[in-house]
């Protein structure tokens, strides 16, 4: 007989798109940040955010991450996509947000790394789970070839 499946529960993460726009609005660079030392992938690029707590929004969730470990306060989150993402120790469920309004300076508060990138992003390694992200921006700017490097 096959071997019982057992079905991982997925964890609800929220995921800052923080994204700059230029005076006609139209998208420009988007904020990555490191994995920090000690975490799971540790040293990999991603969209920054972090798991929902108990009774919070996927909004609310964001606002405290991005305090939390950029010390910036954010504006408005629009939800943009959910993502599925099976990794070797947790299943997830990516809430991306686009973020275009923000106040404060930026600290790393977690020692990890920030930059602001453009397609093809030149930080490597990506986490698996931004990959989707960087097609889909890819997708939308009409951007045609590798949306990162690596």
């Amino acid at each position: 007989m096959p071997e019982a499946v057992q079905e991982r529960v997925p964890v609800d993460v929220a995921v800052g798109v923080l994204v700059e726009r230029d005076a006609q609005g139209r998208e420009g660079r988007f904020l990555l940040t490191s994995r920090p030392a000690g975490k799971v992938f540790a040293g990999y690029w991603e969209f920054p955010g972090g798991k929902l707590e108990a009774g919070e929004t996927v909004e609310q969730a964001l606002k405290r991450e991005l305090q939390e470990e950029l010390g910036i306060t954010i504006g408005a989150a629009h939800p943009w996509k959910v993502e599925l993402m099976d990794y070797p120790h947790a299943r997830v469920r990516l809430h991306f947000c686009k973020v275009y309004e923000w106040t404060g300076e930026f600290e790393m508060r977690e020692r990890q790394q920030m930059a602001w990138e453009t397609l093809p992003v030149q930080q490597q390694p990506v986490l698996p789970g931004t990959i989707p992200v960087l097609q889909w921006f890819a997708a939308e700017r009409g951007f045609v070839g590798g949306t990162h490097v690596g």
